[in-house]
C-alpha cells in the first residue's frame, strides 16, 4: 500500500513541477512580448517624445497703452462704410477707437481672463464716456466678452510689422500668462504637428500666442481651422 502511495507521489510531482515552470515561462513571456494594448500605449507614448519646437520671439516697439472698457459692434453695422472708407465686416479682427490714427494695430488684452489679440483700427468710436474701444464681433468672441457685452482691457499700441514672406499659421489662443499658452499648447499637440509658441514682446508686457503650422497656401491653413474649430476652439487664420 505504501508502495503504491510513493509511485502516485512520484508521478504527481513531475506534473506539478512542469506546470510550475510553464507558468513562470509564460509571465516572462508577457513582460518581453506585450499585448496589443500596452503596445498601443507606449506608441503613443514615443509619440510624446518628440521634440517641442523652441518658442519663437518678436520684439515689437510699444507706442502707448490704455486700460479701460471694450465694447463690440456687430450686424447693425454690418456692410456699412467705416470712418477709413473700409466697408465693416463683423467678422474681421478689426477695432474702432476715438483718437489713434486709422490703419494703426494694437494688441487688446482682456484683463478679466488675460486673452489677448492684434486688431487694426479702421473706425471711429465708442461714443459712450467711460468705454475706450469698440471691437468687432469676431474679436470680441475670440477676447471671451461677447456674451458679456463689455470687458476692462489693455490696449497697446504696436509699431510697423516686419516684412516677411507670407507663410499662414492658425492662432488658436494668445494669452499674457505664459503658463496657459503652454498648457493649450500640450494639448493641442496631442491631435496636431507642429504647434508652437510665438511671443510678442513689447515694452510693457509679453504676448503669448499658440500657433499651429506654417502653411505655404491659405487653403491648407483654413482645413486646420476648421477641424480646430469643430473641436470647438475659436481659431483665426493669420499670415503674421
Amino acid at each position: 500500500m505504501k508502495k503504491a502511495k510513493l509511485k502516485l507521489l512520484i508521478s504527481i510531482v513531475p506534473f506539478f513541477l512542469m506546470a510550475a515552470c510553464a507558468t513562470k515561462h509564460h509571465v516572462i513571456l508577457e513582460e518581453r512580448i506585450p499585448p496589443a494594448e500596452k503596445r498601443e500605449v507606449l506608441k503613443e507614448e514615443k509619440k510624446e517624445e518628440k521634440p517641442v519646437p523652441p518658442e519663437q520671439v518678436e520684439k515689437r516697439e510699444s507706442k502707448e497703452v490704455q486700460y479701460g472698457v471694450a465694447s463690440w459692434y456687430g450686424s447693425d453695422f454690418h456692410g456699412k462704410p467705416t470712418s477709413s472708407g473700409e466697408i465693416y465686416d463683423m467678422y474681421q479682427l478689426t477695432c474702432a477707437h476715438k483718437t489713434l490714427p486709422l490703419g494703426t494695430t494694437v494688441m487688446v488684452t482682456n484683463i478679466e481672463n488675460g486673452k489677448s489679440l492684434e486688431l487694426k483700427v479702421n473706425d471711429r468710436g465708442p461714443f459712450l464716456k467711460e468705454r475706450i474701444i469698440d471691437l468687432s464681433y469676431a474679436a470680441a468672441k475670440i477676447l471671451g466678452m461677447w456674451e458679456k457685452g463689455t470687458a476692462y482691457v489693455k490696449v497697446e499700441v504696436i509699431g510697423p510689422l516686419i516684412e516677411q514672406v507670407q507663410q499662414f499659421s492658425v492662432q488658436v489662443g494668445s494669452f499674457i500668462d505664459e503658463a496657459n499658452a503652454k498648457k493649450l499648447a500640450e494639448e493641442l499637440r496631442k491631435n496636431f504637428e507642429n504647434v508652437y509658441i510665438t511671443t510678442l514682446e513689447t515694452v510693457t508686457q509679453k504676448y503669448h500666442r499658440v500657433r499651429v503650422g506654417q502653411f505655404e497656401t491659405e487653403e491648407s491653413a483654413l482645413n486646420i481651422a476648421g477641424k480646430l474649430s469643430q473641436m470647438g476652439f475659436k481659431v483665426l487664420v493669420t499670415s503674421r
